[in-house]
């Protein structure tokens, strides 16, 4: 079925629903010292823990059990009881998708806490009489100044996303995946959980954990699955959306909607491979053309609706797809993780690198971090040359985050590539992108290959079991061998390659140098315009990647623009 996207009217305003809470930590016994909007929080049975949050339990009957009850009202009174009970402790017992607050009535605390992948957000403000708390970065901008953090402006240019606790915003932190910080008292956020690397046993056999692979993602998918009702998945044709595609299929007696995107004829395309799948599994499948009158109108919602910028072309096709998906599913799947999980073909060029570079012993820790760096084939290089002098004598000797990763000597380079990807990439860009955008459509979005039970099998299982020689992934292909066509598990990974390269020469130019080059644009102050100007020229990058470039600068721009900067 090929699915036209139409949209008469586009609005640059977010149009996901966000709570968020204001809490004055100068007088925390007082009654009114929390104060919370958008939200009705639960109150725990005893009155002492007042819960608010974004919650998702995948866990909820074991939960229970320890609880000693059959059911709760929902997910926010099944979390105040368990703190009732355990206090903090009850973070570790949370699975799922969460990121949410409690206030300590009693002892005048308000905790943050987020689940262990990051499969949810929450923002908090530093500065100011009142802290503010919300899910939504975009939420909090009327209550903090609108002062760019120069290092995440660096980390953005060079990666497409912010990684980390930083975000675009100076007098605004991230609270980080799998920790619990107690807002006014803790410094820095305290982990519950520890992403590492935790090899137990080498001497199980692919085939083993392969058996072990494919039973727990039936599980996580079982538990995903709604009632009565169909079920949407995103849809490639590259290994990881089919294998999650073929296992709903298997699971669910409803109907199962899928979906791939093109564009344009022209346009190199990997439908081929969908709809085969799709046609094996049985599906109702949606082709979705993408234009690029689409991209470019579509970006000031898509980037309105992120939290930080993302400058992967990606987004706007992601916003496209849920609005189309919404009119037959409330939940889709989607097959991210499978990359950083298990070892996709992304790190082949990192572990070539460490495998033939004549690099001396001096010097290579940091040359561990600028190949990283450079693997995203973003800015990184051009730093130098594209920031204003002053921007990069502020920011240059700052030490990247990555950086104890790659060094480590704990375990080998792939997994510490692996750890990097998943802490970072996953959390701050694949899960921020799908969810906010599946949710801008009001969807929801389950991403089985990034459950944090799949991360911690994934980083048990031995690294050549993940990238043998050539062939990346052994172990899910393994997996689902008998659920998939031949020529889905043998053939390579392509990726879904936007063309904006083309599109910027055929189609933006004259819009694309008129918002980029305007001498009030919110990146002049922080961007070398002449270097833009060559780029939008097609001149002075050997590699001639001008499209990736100009998208990561428009996002930025636009993303600037509808947050008020």
């Amino acid at each position: 079925m090929i699915f036209p996207f139409r949209r008469r009217t586009i609005p640059t305003q977010p149009i996901i629903p966000s709570w968020h809470l204001a809490w004055e930590g100068d007088a925390p016994h007082q009654p009114d010292a929390l104060v919370v909007a958008g939200a009705v929080p639960e109150v725990s049975p005893g009155g002492r823990f007042t819960v608010v949050g974004d919650i998702w339990l995948t866990n909820e009957g074991s939960l229970l059990q320890r609880l000693g009850m059959k059911t709760a009202a929902n997910s926010w009174q099944l979390v105040a009881q368990l703190w009732e009970r355990w206090g903090t402790d009850c973070i570790g017992m949370l699975e799922g998708a969460f990121a949410l607050a409690v206030w300590d009535r009693e002892e005048g605390k308000l905790w943050l806490g987020r689940d262990r992948v990051g499969a949810r957000t929450l923002y908090y403000t530093t500065t100011g009489p009142l802290q503010r708390v919300a899910p939504r970065l975009s939420t909090l901008n009327p209550y903090h100044a609108k002062e760019l953090d120069l290092i995440a402006l660096r980390d953005y240019l060079s990666c497409a996303f912010v990684p980390g606790e930083r975000t675009m915003w100076e007098q605004v932190r991230e609270l980080p995946p799998g920790t619990l910080m107690c807002l006014g008292v803790d410094k820095e956020p305290q982990p519950y959980w520890q992403l590492r690397v935790d090899i137990q046993n080498t001497t199980v056999s692919l085939a083993q954990y392969a058996t072990q692979l494919r039973l727990l993602l039936e599980q996580i998918v079982r538990e995903s699955l709604p009632g009565d009702e169909p079920v949407g998945a995103y849809l490639s044709g590259g290994l990881d959306s089919s294998c999650v595609t073929a296992i709903v299929s298997q699971l669910h007696r409803h109907p199962l909607h899928t979906y791939s995107i093109h564009f344009g004829p022209d346009c190199p395309h990997e439908l081929e491979f969908s709809s085969l799948v799709a046609s094996h599994c049985g599906t109702e499948h949606h082709i979705i053309e993408i234009t690029p009158q689409q991209m470019w109108e579509l970006l000031p919602i898509t980037m309105a609706n992120l939290d930080d910028p993302i400058g992967d072309p990606l987004t706007v096709p992601n916003y496209i797809m849920g609005q189309i998906a919404r009119q037959n599913v409330s939940v889709i799947f989607n097959g991210e993780g499978g990359d950083p999980c298990f070892a996709g073909p992304k790190n082949k060029p990192m572990l070539l690198d460490a495998l033939y570079s004549q690099i001396t012993t001096e010097g290579r820790e940091q040359q561990k971090v600028e190949a990283y760096l450079n693997s995203f084939q973003k800015c990184f290089a051009d730093l130098p040359q594209l920031l204003q002098p002053d921007i990069w004598a502020a920011v240059q000797t700052e030490p990247s985050l990555f950086a104890p990763y790659l060094n480590a000597t704990d375990t080998s380079y792939l997994n510490r590539l692996m750890l990097l990807n998943i802490r970072y990439k996953g959390a701050d860009q694949i899960l921020t992108k799908v969810n906010n955008m599946t949710r801008t459509a009001m969807l929801e979005a389950r991403s089985p290959l990034f459950d944090q039970r799949i991360v911690e099998l994934s980083l048990q299982i031995p690294p050549q079991y993940k990238l043998a020689g050539a062939d990346e992934k052994a172990v899910l292909k393994q997996a689902v061998a008998d659920l998939l066509p031949e020529a889905i598990l043998t053939r390579p990974k392509s990726g879904m390659m936007v063309p904006v390269n083309l599109w910027f020469a055929r189609e933006w130019l004259r819009r694309s140098r008129s918002l980029l080059l305007n001498k009030k644009a919110a990146i002049a102050p922080y961007l070398d315009q002449k270097v833009i100007k060559n780029w939008l020229e097609y001149r002075g990058d050997t590699w001639r990647r001008y499209g990736v470039k100009l998208w990561l600068l428009t996002s930025l721009e636009i993303w600037l623009q509808v947050n008020g900067k």
